[in-house]
């Protein structure tokens, strides 16, 4: 198994360039389902969590060619709607083949997913949904076993909370169903809002892109003629490195963003003490003359990001004063809290808030990544931790972020993977 030795203390200096968000590869990969012809792809990240999904779609019966971070796709011979256990076992995105399987084919059998243990992510508002636009659903040893005989219906669904993959899923089941879907509090993040145009070009009528209230025209189970597309790049890994950038307090650029999705994370960074040159697609980061303490609260995009929580929790221990962050959408997103403290850091965690002392020396220390994002809390804690720091169990890290130590060494982090 491969681990990532960090040793810390040095500046970085340089640019980056972000890779193509799996948030949104992910669901667009699903929604190949839907195409009536193959499909062209740019800008694909080759991380596991990707991998993953595109041997699901070759099980089912996809065709592909994936080189250079070009995906080549054909979906219009699926002959099986069954993915398997042994595949959505690893990861949660794989039930987003749910809906345009059952609205492409009529039936379909989708494992209960598994993936990051971050805490509950129930799959029931989806069912609920596929429910109301004429789906009969049953769990039967542990498959979601769903039919509509004779398609699905629109209906007006009202999602009882924000839910990002509960949103693609049935954006993805209403694109072929009958008549019109009408979505209420829809998610609004960038990832959701690309699914939706693309959807759009290939012919399925929408209205509301990017608002929480979407209305979608069902082409009636007639397949789509989807066009070549890039995928939009990835905010998390964006913010990720600016993180690293702040943590040690040296100037960065990164390229190839998108600076609008990145707002909440600008405006953070800013009141941390961080200048920023935007540009139209890149943005430097300048250091502080004194890292300020900050208060941090997750919610739904446009708000802060919980996927972006636990990076700013390690650059918070490099903070004068005290920062507090309040979780509020995942309940075991601090299992990266306990990681820290080993590596010297005073956090004191009460529910779902945690409160962190700063300015903290770190130091270096054996840690153990629980998740995909707490992976990459260590990482940065590594960067300025007195000495060697080991993070084990870096499977968790590579399902989201193609080439971490080689874009860290091209700006001067003194990180290499070994063999445990």
């Amino acid at each position: 198994m491969d681990y990532l030795q960090i040793k810390g203390k040095e500046k970085l200096n340089g640019s980056i360039k972000i890779s193509g968000a799996k948030n949104a590869a992910l669901p667009l990969l699903a929604s190949t389902i839907l195409s009536k012809n193959r499909i062209s792809i740019k800008n694909v990240p080759n991380v596991r969590d990707i991998n993953t999904l595109l041997k699901l779609l070759s099980n089912l019966g996809s065709n592909y060619t994936f080189k250079n971070n070009v995906l080549d796709i054909d979906s219009t011979a699926i002959s099986s709607t069954m993915a398997n256990y042994e595949i959505v076992k690893t990861m949660r995105a794989s039930i987003l083949t749910l809906g345009p399987l059952l609205s492409t084919y009529g039936h379909c059998e989708v494992s209960l997913p598994g993936g990051c243990a971050i805490g509950q992510r129930p799959i029931d508002l989806h069912l609920k949904a596929l429910e109301l636009m004429g789906a009969d659903i049953e769990i039967k040893q542990g498959y979601v076993v769903a039919r509509a005989k004779n398609g699905l219906r629109g209906a007006t669904i009202i999602f009882d909370k924000i839910t990002v993959t509960g949103s693609e899923n049935i954006i993805m089941a209403a694109a072929l169903a009958k008549g019109k879907t009408r979505m209420v509090n829809v998610a609004k993040e960038p990832e959701v809002v690309q699914l939706c145009e693309v959807l759009q070009k290939a012919g399925v009528k929408m209205d509301g892109i990017g608002t929480d209230e979407l209305v979608i025209n069902g082409t009636d189970r007639e397949k789509l003629d989807m066009k070549d597309f890039s995928v939009i790049p990835d905010r998390i890994e964006a913010g990720t490195y600016l993180c690293a950038g702040a943590i040690t307090n040296s100037e960065i650029t990164i390229k190839s963003i998108i600076p609008e999705h990145l707002e909440a994370i600008f405006m953070k960074l800013e009141e941390m003490g961080f200048s920023l040159e935007i540009k139209e697609d890149s943005v430097t980061l300048k250091p502080a003359k004194k890292i300020r303490a900050c208060d941090i609260i997750t919610s739904e995009y446009p708000g802060f990001p919980t996927d972006m929580q636990a990076q700013f929790m390690a650059l918070m221990t490099q903070a004068e004063g005290v920062s507090m962050v309040e979780e509020r959408l995942f309940e075991n997103r601090f299992m990266h809290v306990s990681e820290l403290q080993r590596m010297g850091a005073s956090i004191m965690l009460r529910g779902n808030s945690a409160t962190i002392q700063g300015k903290i020396k770190l130091y270096g220390a054996d840690v153990m990544a629980t998740d995909l994002r707490a992976s990459s809390a260590l990482i940065l804690a590594g960067l300025v931790a007195e000495g060697v720091t080991k993070v084990h169990r870096i499977y968790h890290l590579d399902r989201g972020y193609e080439n971490l130590e080689k874009k860290f060494q091209d700006i001067g982090g003194d990180i290499i993977r070994l063999k445990e």
